[in-house]
């Protein structure tokens, strides 16, 4: 895990209690730095239960007042940095361990 996250045993057992400059972990099979650990990604998905049954690709109610966080981030233990973890929190909230993943393709 610490060779591709940014997380508790390597932050807060070190003392680098702060989100890192992305590109320092190895990448996951796809590329992308940092898709796990370091911050928590918002996500546009309200919070609340998924739908029941099978689904591919599920999303949050049409809305509601909490937004999906997913990832986890740098103080975050190793079973909360994936992308299937989600926690949730009100747009207005503000802190060092969220953000945005802003990703540009080529395409050929």
């Amino acid at each position: 895990m610490g060779e591709y996250a940014w997380y508790t045993k390597n932050t807060m057992d070190g003392g680098d209690r702060y989100a890192h400059i992305v590109g320092q972990k190895k990448p996951n099979p796809w590329g992308s730095h940092d898709m796990d650990g370091n911050v928590f990604e918002w996500c546009q998905d309200s919070h609340g239960k998924y739908p029941s049954g099978d689904v591919t690709d599920p999303v949050g109610p049409d809305s509601g007042s909490g937004r999906v966080l997913r990832g986890g981030c740098w103080f975050s233990f190793a079973w909360g940095c994936r992308s299937a973890y989600r926690g949730w929190l009100t747009p207005s909230d503000r802190g060092s361990d969220m953000g945005f993943r802003v990703l540009r393709s080529s395409v050929k």
